[in-house]
């Protein structure tokens, strides 16, 4: 059967969408339009997913309508005539999803359409995703993922799945665009790329300009109206003739099989056909742009580069080719942008509207009339200019006004004097005017700004209408070269103690594994005579990951890893030297105050993470025989973040390095923050104490940030050093001042936060780069989500911004300290994956038993990947011990990006492009809970607050608010006294401009 479709539309859980849409206008408009088959929008918002599910019934395979109950309401709202004739719509899954990247060294934001063959298959795909980023805020949902991962994803849910690139063209959101596009869907969706066999054209371009393009010849040209609200529905669509079924649809767009063609809009209606900059109301053809390299000839600004003129670039045939297996096309005007022109109303009016009404109840729905009923029966039917603008717009003759820069295009079929002409004989519209009825039964779902907007959209002229391993020591010599005399210094030195002061930035990570490299390469060190101890599994992995690509396997053989997973390793070699059985386990402490009834149970001698490096220091001291071997078999030691050492970490060094035995420390005092757990700066510098004739060598030059930026730094740590005469140079050029933004508010500091972030990236919706919310300049070049960090001091600091962000859309995490272990859903889902055997398919099924909530339900399903995967990695019977060692964030999908939310010590050892520093104020930074302050805790607060601003690398931005809800009531707050060590001639001061509008209409000046 033939059929028309539009696979891409929108909830009211979308960004500026119609608010209280339902399946029911969707099903009562697709009726209306004439279309058979419609999406049905954000199936990843957990609500619409709902209700989706409470609504509609399967219908044909992979199909769904409205349940009986539903669709009874639909008849009874359809005008009497035609369109009640039309058979009841039928849904397919369907979301829209917006990745937000960076890849190639540029950012990259792509939309797609994804559909999904039912409904287990979609809940799997949402589960999925819950990992990645957030799903509530927004309909069409933003994840900091690459596209070629995120059909990675989809195919992992089904591989039934169909992943369509959306508008593929459009500037700032596709595949192919000019500001954040590739040059072909390949290279988009990488070594993937077979699974994408449909491409979406958008509303900017026609068939006929994406034939001139052969690379998409192999794809079948899909349109959809991507409405944002039900009356929308059709005004784009894809004509299928093949059976009515999911698996029907996707063969045909596939094969090509089924597959007709599609009816387009105009496409100089679109509001990126051509080149402009709306600002200054400047349009421009493509020649116009490059005779102007790129640039606005009024105010001298970046042009937006428009759908013709990159198709142009990508164009490697003429225009008028028509490839092999093209479809056919049909160009329609929406009937009520016709009925507008030809009544001199708008097309919100109740003019218009009683006029569509009439014309519908008696010639039936809208893509019928547009395309199929014959002129000369319209006319019949008293509508004589309607049927002249029909048979215009079939023949292609319009008046065409090209869109540009987000503004809309103008597709007029008469000239002004014909209408007056027409009126004055009264051939206008004589029935219609003539009938005195209102369109009360077709109530429309649009919002009040779509009513009132023009929306015929593009299309252009007609087609005819249709119903390692090893190795060698030269292989170090060129990245040794590379470092500067210090740094190469400290590579070079590989026997003997060690101490080396590496200010920020200054890579001591690359000296670290460098030095390492080369004992192993040149010095024929035995693999697995090399210890190195981190404070971070983050930091082990990235230093494992260095290594890998220089000693290839055989980093397999070094241990490296924290403090804690030395002790785990030597207590369960040897622990029963110090009476621990086999079966010993970790716990957390709370659990360890009930050990003898724990023991009890057979569940082995319970161990507390805090005890594990004192037991460790006790077997290694009480039992000679075991610390020879410890001592005989790691003979070269290195130690990151040295200053960070603790009394019983200190005394495992001590234990297993003789005096002046081979290790290599690296750190700075500086950086050192963590006194409040136990940490003592002290030992950093007894090092000479401890090991006489230790080699000291001090890295001075910053290759992360830029020269302000460095010295603003260096200015606010100056007062409490503990670097005699510090030297800190920045090795870039960048010379960005730091900016301070005072708030008026901590709600207000949120909402800065976030609008500057979308600022900075350059958007990530049309509403955003259409409001000119978002500009993204050179200093956004290249970013993606994970390139933001926002740090506070206190998590009770990170609510709001949790708010502000989740508000916006964007994806981020909230990097905890806490250990997976310690999420309170943890002991639940690993009873459940023991009681399931671990079978993966069984443990999906209970889940969706258990987690009515699909937010819980997301979080459940994030631990238990991670479950899986450990138990796969370390066996099942290791996966608490596993959990007890790793972190909260090791549960996130890697393979996406988000926004960072951490505390200034959670930040310590990463480092961001983009950084804020919030709430910097006195008495939160630094922190103080009474009047007097412990001895030297305000210098390990500035110490904090050094840490933080040396974590950016390109922009830092400090924030401090006026007021703010602090302990229980709203206090004034003043800027924290750090902030006046550095001169003015460093920072931009900024303060909000009083607000006048929604917090996110606010226009910031970052730089």
């Amino acid at each position: 059967m033939q059929f028309c479709a539009d696979l891409h539309v929108h909830s009211r859980f979308s960004r500026a969408t119609s608010h209280g849409t339902t399946l029911a206008d969707f099903a009562e408009w697709g009726r209306l339009k004439g279309l058979t088959v419609v999406g049905t929008g954000d199936f990843t918002h957990p609500e619409w997913f709902e209700e989706i599910i409470s609504r509609t019934e399967e219908a044909e395979q992979g199909l769904l309508r409205l349940r009986p109950d539903f669709e009874s309401l639909v008849e009874n709202r359809l005008p009497r005539g035609p369109c009640r004739d039309a058979p009841p719509v039928r849904f397919i899954l369907q979301s829209e999803i917006c990745t937000i990247y960076k890849k190639g060294g540029r950012t990259r934001k792509v939309h797609h359409v994804v559909l999904m063959p039912g409904i287990a298959e979609a809940r799997r795909f949402n589960a999925m995703l819950a990992r990645i980023g957030n799903l509530n805020s927004d309909g069409r949902p933003i994840l900091g993922l690459d596209s070629r991962n995120l059909l990675e994803v989809a195919l992992e849910a089904s591989p039934d799945c169909s992943v369509i690139p959306a508008h593929i063209w459009t500037p700032w959101f596709s595949a192919l665009g000019s500001k954040s596009g590739f040059d072909s869907v390949a290279e988009c969706y990488a070594d993937l790329t077979h699974h994408v066999f449909a491409v979406e054209t958008g509303l900017s371009s026609d068939p006929e300009m994406n034939w001139r393009v052969s690379s998409l010849d192999s794809y079948r040209l899909v349109s959809c109206s991507d409405a944002h609200s039900p009356a929308r529905l059709g005004r784009e669509a894809t004509v299928f003739d093949c059976d009515l079924s999911y698996p029907a649809i996707t063969k045909a767009l596939r094969t090509g099989t089924g597959y007709r063609g599609t009816i387009e809009f105009f496409p100089e209606e679109g509001k990126y056909h051509l080149d402009g900059h709306r600002k200054c109301k400047v349009c421009l053809l493509p020649e116009q742009t490059r005779l102007h390299g790129g640039k606005c000839p009024v105010c001298g600004g970046n042009l937006t580069v428009g759908v013709m003129n990159r198709v142009e670039e990508l164009a490697d045939h003429p225009q008028g080719r028509r490839p092999p297996f093209a479809g056919d096309v049909w160009y329609a005007i929406p009937l009520e942008e016709i009925l507008s022109e030809i009544l001199g109303s708008g097309p919100g009016s109740v003019k218009v509207e009683n006029a569509r009404c009439r014309v519908m109840e008696l010639l039936g729905p809208e893509l019928a009339i547009l395309n199929d009923v014959e002129t000369d029966r319209v006319e019949a039917c008293g509508f004589p200019a309607l049927a002249e603008a029909i048979r215009r717009m079939r023949a292609g003759r319009v008046i065409r006004k090209a869109g540009y820069d987000g503004e809309y295009g103008l597709i007029r079929l008469f000239d002004p004097q014909e209408l007056d002409d027409m009126s004055g004989t009264g051939l206008l519209f004589s029935r219609a005017e003539t009938e005195d009825r209102t369109a009360s039964d077709m109530k429309r779902a649009t919002s009040e700004d779509e009513s009132n907007a023009s929306m015929t959209c593009e299309k252009a002229p007609p087609s005819p209408a249709l119903s390692t391993g090893n190795i060698q020591s030269a292989e170090l010599l060129p990245v040794l070269e590379g470092l500067d005399p210090e740094q190469r210094t400290a590579a070079e030195t590989l026997e003997g103690p060690v101490l080396v002061v590496a200010g920020p930035g200054a890579g001591k990570t690359r000296v670290l594994t460098w030095r390492i490299a080369r004992l192993v390469a040149e010095k024929n060190v035995k693999p697995d005579s090399v210890l190195a101890l981190t404070f971070t599994n983050r930091a082990a992995d990235e230093m494992r990951k260095r290594l890998k690509e220089t000693l290839g396997d055989a980093v397999s053989k070094l241990f490296i890893g924290t403090f804690h997973s030395l002790a785990y390793r030597l207590l369960r070699e040897f622990g029963r030297h110090v009476s621990l059985p086999d079966d010993w386990h970790l716990v957390p402490d709370d659990e360890a105050r009930n050990s003898e009834k724990t023991a009890g149970k057979g569940n082995g001698k319970p161990v507390t993470m805090d005890a594990l490096i004192p037991l460790a220091v006790h077997l290694l001291s009480t039992v000679q025989a075991v610390g020879n071997v410890c001592r005989q078999r790691w003979q070269w030691v290195s130690v990151d973040e040295y200053q960070d050492l603790d009394e019983t970490q200190y005394r495992l060094l001590r234990e297993l390095v003789p005096t002046g035995g081979n290790i290599f420390a690296i750190g700075d005092p500086d950086q050192a923050i963590y006194g409040f757990r136990g940490s003592d700066v002290g030992f950093f510098r007894r090092f000479t104490e401890d090991h006489p004739g230790a080699r000291v060598i001090i890295l001075k030059r910053n290759y992360r940030s830029g020269r302000k930026l460095v010295r603003a730094a260096l200015q606010a740590i100056r007062p409490v050093t503990l670097v005699p005469d510090r030297i800190l140079e920045s090795a870039l050029h960048d010379d960005l001042p730091v900016t301070i933004h005072e708030a008026a508010s901590d709600r207000a500091e949120a909402q800065f936060v976030a609008d500057a972030i979308e600022r900075i990236i350059g958007g990530h919706s049309f509403l955003s780069v259409d409001s000119g919310r978002a500009d993204g300049g050179p200093e956004a070049e290249g970013l993606s989500f994970s390139d933001f960090a926002v740090l506070y001091r206190t998590e009770a600091q990170s609510g709001l911004i949790e708010e502000a962000l989740s508000r916006s859309g964007m994806p981020f995490q909230r990097r905890l300290h806490r250990r997976l272990s310690d999420n309170p859903m943890f002991d639940e889902l690993l009873n459940l994956c023991v009681s399931s055997a671990w079978s993966r398919g069984r443990i999906e099924k209970m889940l969706a038993e258990h987690f009515s909530d699909q937010a819980a339900g997301a979080e459940a399903k994030r631990l238990v990947a991670w479950m899986l995967s450990a138990a796969e990695q370390y066996g099942a019977d290791s996966v608490m011990d596993q959990a007890r060692l790793a972190c909260d964030a090791d549960a996130w999908d890697s393979r996406a990006d988000r926004i960072s939310l951490l505390t200034l010590h959670a930040a310590k050892g990463l480092e961001f492009p983009v950084v804020f520093i919030t709430g910097c104020e006195d008495g939160i930074l630094p922190l103080r809970f009474g009047k007097q302050a412990k001895p030297g805790s305000e210098d390990e607060e500035r110490r904090l607050l050094f840490v933080g601003m040396t974590r950016a690398r390109r922009i830092l931005i400090i924030s401090h608010a006026a007021r703010r809800l602090w302990r229980g009531r709203v206090r004034p707050m003043k800027p924290s006294p750090f902030l006046d060590a550095i001169e003015e001639s460093l920072l931009k001061r900024q303060k909000a401009a009083p607000r006048t509008g929604r917090p996110h209409e606010m226009q910031l000046t970052l730089f």
